[in-house]
Formats: structure tokens, sequence, C-alpha cells
């Protein structure tokens, strides 16, 4: 186990450092575009132009660019930007970043458990009223948008209802620091974690819902059966343990890049500065600095939480330690 961990570690490094070097070569190395120009911004006068190549080392061999740029990206931390008046990448990033990890993480909790009852309910019942009713509505939570939703969302609780007891306890829209009123900052996002979440619940519960269904052709739910275990146990002891593997891998991939910024619509439709809005933001100014910060968080994001699914198969599946 230490050593799987070791080597997936090892891996998620070079993935990374080939990352950097592809992002770093897309933005500094595109033929026909000057990137100091870019990063100073339209119309920049050309002192402006000449004072971002010399700062930035744009006027030294590409190798030392990279070494500098990336220095300053993850060591010195001191990369900044001509276009919002030198204020500093880094600590952008890392102030948008608890905004959009408080809405991604609450509203993965959410989809897990929802995709999870609804699985397992409709597996359980296949066949039947329940399974078909379980089905309509999933496939309906995943024929509607994720802005709509949201839009919805606002008009019956910060509109129409806002005074009523439904949805009097609905702050405006915005974020709440948790260290600042933990009940504010859930009464914040609570909402955008169920319109995010109703996508991702209709559709993981169908995945859920197939993959236990094909378990349960399987041998080894036959022979559970002839040792003569429990339903219930057969079912959340082995058919559901298996067919998270499936499930897992989605997982793994949606939350990386919902992490890294797609979160985009539900951020803007409550009001959230997360990293997602806070890159639109940045390539309607062309702002080159924070978008390659913004790019290289993003990319980072689903590098690792690939390798933290890695890991959760060797301790969801016993199969796979034995490989």
């Amino acid at each position: 186990m230490k050593v799987f961990i070791a080597r997936r570690l090892l891996q998620m490094l070079f993935v990374m450092f080939g990352i950097s070097v592809l992002v770093f070569l897309i933005f500094f190395v595109t033929p026909g575009a000057d990137p100091a120009a870019r990063i100073a911004g339209r119309n920049a006068a050309p002192e402006t132009v000449a004072a971002v190549r010399r700062d930035f080392g744009l006027d030294r061999p590409l190798p030392v660019q990279y070494a500098a740029m990336m220095n300053r990206l993850f060591i010195t931390r001191d990369l900044s930007s001509f276009v919002t008046r030198g204020q500093l990448v880094v600590p952008e990033i890392l102030a948008a970043a608890p905004v959009t990890l408080s809405l991604v993480i609450g509203a993965a909790v959410v989809w897990v458990a929802g995709a999870v009852v609804l699985g397992v309910t409709a597996a359980a019942t296949r066949g039947s009223f329940i399974d078909k009713g379980l089905m309509a509505v999933a496939l309906i939570g995943v024929s509607m948008p994720v802005f709509w939703v949201g839009e919805v969302m606002n008009l019956l609780s910060q509109s129409r209802f806002h005074d009523t007891w439904l949805f009097s306890w609905v702050p405006p829209l915005g974020y709440i620091p948790f260290t600042q009123d933990p009940w504010g900052w859930f009464r914040a996002l609570v909402i955008p974690w169920l319109s995010l979440a109703i996508l991702y619940i209709g559709l993981y519960g169908r995945v859920l819902r197939t993959n236990i269904i094909e378990a349960y052709r399987e041998d080894f739910i036959r022979t559970a059966r002839a040792k003569g275990l429990s339903p219930l146990r057969i079912m959340l002891r082995h058919a559901l343990r298996t067919s998270l593997i499936p499930f897992v891998t989605m997982f793994g991939l949606d939350f990386g890049v919902l992490v890294g910024g797609t979160a985009l619509l539900t951020e803007v439709v409550f009001g959230l500065n997360g990293v997602g809005r806070m890159t639109y933001r940045s390539l309607q100014t062309l702002d080159l600095p924070l978008i390659l910060g913004t790019v290289m968080y993003s990319s980072f994001s689903v590098v690792i939480a690939n390798a933290v699914v890695d890991v959760a198969y060797v301790l969801i599946d016993p199969r796979v330690r034995a490989r």
C-alpha cells in the first residue's frame, strides 16, 4: 500500500511538471504573439511592454524564462499583473479557492449521498414502479441546466417567497466565510449546493443502479446468497462496494474540474467570487499572469483528484491490491 501511494505520488509530480511545461509553452512560445505585450495589457505603451519584458525575463533563453516563471508562481509567489496594477496572482487565487472549495465539497456531499440512496433504492426495486419513477426523476434532474435551476431557486428564495417562513432564513446572495460565521456560511451555501448537486444526483444515481444490477449477475453474489447472507448485507457489503469503482472514477474527474473552476455558472448565479468567476474576469481583460495561474490551479486540481481516486481504488476493491 505504501509503495503504491509513493509510486502514485511520483507519477503525479511528473504529470504536474509536464503540465507546467506545456502550459508555459502555450502561453509564452505561441508563434506570432508577444507575451510581454499580452502581459502588459491592451493599448500598453512601448515603455510598459519593455518593462514587462525585462521584469519577467522574457529577453532571456527559454529554459531560464520557464524557471523564472515557475519560481515566481510557486516559490516566491510574487507573480503580479500589470492589468490589475500589480495585484499578486497567487494570493488572489488563494483568496478565491475557499469559496469554490466550499461550494464544490458541500455539493459533492449532497450528490454522493443522494445518488447512493437513489441508485441503491432503484436497483433493489428494479422493474417496479418505484424504480421507474426514480429513474424518471433522475432523468429530469440530468436534463435541467445548472444555471436555470439556480435562477429558479433565486426567484423563489430571494424574491417570491423570501418573506415567508419557507425561505426567510436565506441570506442575500454572496459568500460568508466559515471562520466568520459557520451558521451563516451554511445558510448562504445550502441552496447553491442543492442547485449544483441536482444534475449529478441524477447522473450518478443512474450509473450506480446499472452497476449494481450488473454486479448481481456475478458469481460472488451467488456465493454470498448460498452462504445465507441477508439481502441487505449482500447489497451493501458486496454489490454496492464493487459497483463503486466507476462511481469513484466519475467523482474524481467531476470533482477535480469543478474545483478547477467549471462551477462558474453556479458562482455567477449566486454571487460567489470563486476561482471560476475569477478566471472568467481574467479572460475578459486578457490578464495573462492570472490566466496562467488559474490554468495551473485547474490542471493540478484534476491531477490531484485522480491520484486520490487511484488510492481509493485500493481501499474499495481488494482485487486492485493484488496487482
